[in-house]
C-alpha cells in the first residue's frame, strides 16, 4: 500500500472566512501536483490560475465548477433515528458536485497532475495517451466531464444493459463506449478486467480506484478537509463518520484526509469510522474480519502495523473477486473488490469503527428517508444512512452523539 508523506511543516487550513470558494485552491498545499508544480519552477500563483482555468473549463462543460458542498444537521433525519441533542445526523451534501456526485472530485485530483505536467513539458509529446475508465455510472459521468474539460481522449468500459441516459451522456462529452461482456469462468466485474488489460497496453487510469491511481485519492481528500473546516467553523466535535463503500476510495480519501487534519492540529481527535456495504456484495467485511481474526490488541498500534503489513503480502487471502454478479438496489457499491481495502480496514481498526453489512429492506428505506428529508440523493448515495440505522440498532451509536452521512450521488432520472 502506497501512503503519501506531507512535508513536514508549513501546512495549515486556511482560517475562518479566508477559505477559497474552490477547495482545490484552498488546500492546494496538500496537493501532490501543487508540489510537483513548484518543484518544476512553476509558482503559486500560476498554479492557482491554473487550476481556475481548470475549474472553468469544466464549469464550461457541465454547467458549474467546483465550490464547497453543504453540511448541515438534518432535523428529519436527526428525528426519525431518535437522535437528541446535543447528537445528532448531519449531512454533507454532494448530490449537487460536479457532474453529480463526490467522483468529480477524485477526477480533478488526477486531472490537475495531467495539467502540471503539461505546463512543465513532462506530458507525452505528440497524441495524447487515452484515458480510461470501468464504470456505468457517477465515475463514468465524472470521468467525461473532466476529460473532456482537459480535451483528453476518454474510454469507458461499460457492462451489458448499461443505463442508456447515462450512455448518451457520455456519448454527448465525446467519450468512447466499449460494452463488456461477461466471459465464462472469469469472476468480477468484466468492465473491471477489460480495463486493466488497456492499461497494459498503455492508456492512463482516469478511475477511482486508488491502486490504479493513488492521485484520485488525493482529490477526494477535498471533501475531508471541507469537512473538518466546517465542524471547526460551527465549533462542533464528531463522533462517528459513516461512509458507504464500493471500490473504497471515498473511505480511504475521508480517512487520510481527517488523519492529516488531526496530525496538524487542524482536528482534536478522529471520529469512529464505520463503513457500509450491501448483504449482496461485502468484500471489505470479510477482509476486515479476517484480519481482525489475527490481531490479539487492536489497540496495539505496532502489532496492528505488522498485522496489516503481512496481510498486504497476503492479500488474495483477504480481498478477491465476487464470484457471482450481485444485485442491489445500491448499485453503485457493487464493485468486484473493494481496491484500497487495506487501507479503509486500517482506519476502522485505528478508529475504532467496524464494517456494517445491510439488507435490501433497511437500503430502500434509508433511500425513501432521505429523500423525505429533502435530498434528491440515490439509492446509492444514501447507504450510509441505511448502515446508521443499523449501528443504532446494536447499540453502537449513541442518541446524543454527533454523525456525518456523505449523501454522495444525485437521484438520476430512467
Amino acid at each position: 500500500m502506497l501512503s503519501r508523506v506531507l512535508p513536514p511543516d508549513g501546512l495549515r487550513f486556511p482560517g475562518a472566512g479566508a477559505a477559497d470558494p474552490c477547495s482545490f485552491v484552498a488546500y492546494r498545499g496538500f496537493l501532490h501536483s501543487y508540489h510537483r508544480a513548484l518543484a518544476g519552477g512553476m509558482s503559486d500563483a500560476a498554479f492557482v490560475e491554473l487550476v481556475r482555468r481548470l475549474d472553468s473549463a469544466v464549469a464550461r462543460v457541465d454547467g458549474h465548477g467546483f465550490s464547497v458542498t453543504p453540511l448541515e444537521r438534518s432535523d428529519v433525519l436527526s428525528g426519525a433515528l431518535g437522535f437528541s441533542e446535543p447528537g445528532g445526523v448531519w449531512v454533507k451534501d454532494e448530490t449537487g458536485n460536479v457532474a453529480g456526485s463526490h467522483k468529480s472530485r477524485h477526477l480533478m485530483g488526477v486531472a490537475l497532475h495531467l495539467e502540471v505536467a503539461g505546463a512543465l513539458g513532462l506530458a507525452p509529446r505528440g497524441e495524447r495517451p487515452t484515458l480510461a475508465v470501468a464504470s456505468c455510472g457517477n465515475a463514468a459521468l465524472a470521468a467525461g466531464v473532466v476529460a473532456a474539460a482537459v480535451g483528453w481522449p476518454l474510454r469507458v468500459f461499460v457492462p451489458v444493459g448499461a443505463d442508456d441516459g447515462i450512455v448518451r451522456r457520455l456519448v454527448e462529452l465525446g467519450a468512447e463506449i466499449v460494452v463488456c461482456e461477461r466471459r465464462n469462468g472469469a469472476s468480477g466485474d468484466p468492465t473491471y478486467l477489460r480495463l486493466l488489460a488497456e492499461l497494459d497496453e498503455g492508456a492512463l487510469a482516469f478511475t477511482c480506484q486508488g491502486n490504479l491511481n493513488g492521485l484520485a485519492i488525493e482529490g477526494g481528500e477535498t471533501l475531508g478537509y471541507e469537512l473538518v473546516s466546517q465542524l471547526a467553523g460551527e465549533g462542533l466535535t464528531l463522533d462517528h463518520l459513516v461512509v458507504q463503500v464500493g471500490g473504497g476510495a471515498l473511505a480511504s480519501s475521508c480517512a487520510q484526509a481527517l488523519g492529516e487534519a488531526h496530525a496538524i492540529g487542524e482536528l482534536g481527535g478522529l471520529p469512529r469510522i464505520h463503513t457500509v456495504q450491501t448483504a449482496a456484495a461485502h468484500p471489505l467485511e470479510r477482509a476486515w474480519r479476517r484480519v481482525r481474526g489475527e490481531l490479539v490488541d487492536p489497540s496495539d498500534a505496532a502489532e496492528l502495523a505488522r498485522v496489516l503489513a503481512s496481510a498486504a503480502k497476503r492479500r488474495s487471502m483477504f480481498m478477491w473477486p465476487w464470484e457471482t454478479e450481485p444485485r442491489s438496489v445500491a448499485e453503485g457499491i457493487l464493485d468486484d473488490e473493494t481496491y484500497d481495502w487495506l487501507a479503509v480496514v486500517r482506519a476502522m481498526l485505528e478508529t475504532g469503527g467496524e464494517p456494517v453489512v445491510v439488507d435490501e429492506a433497511r437500503l430502500v428505506r434509508a433511500h425513501e428517508l432521505g429523500q423525505e428529508a429533502g435530498y434528491a440523493v440515490s439509492a446509492t448515495g444514501s447507504a450510509g444512512l441505511a448502515g446508521l440505522a443499523e449501528l443504532i440498532a446494536v447499540g453502537a451509536v449513541a442518541p446524543t452523539e454527533r454523525v456525518v452521512l456523505l449523501f454522495t450521488g444525485i437521484e438520476r432520472g430512467r
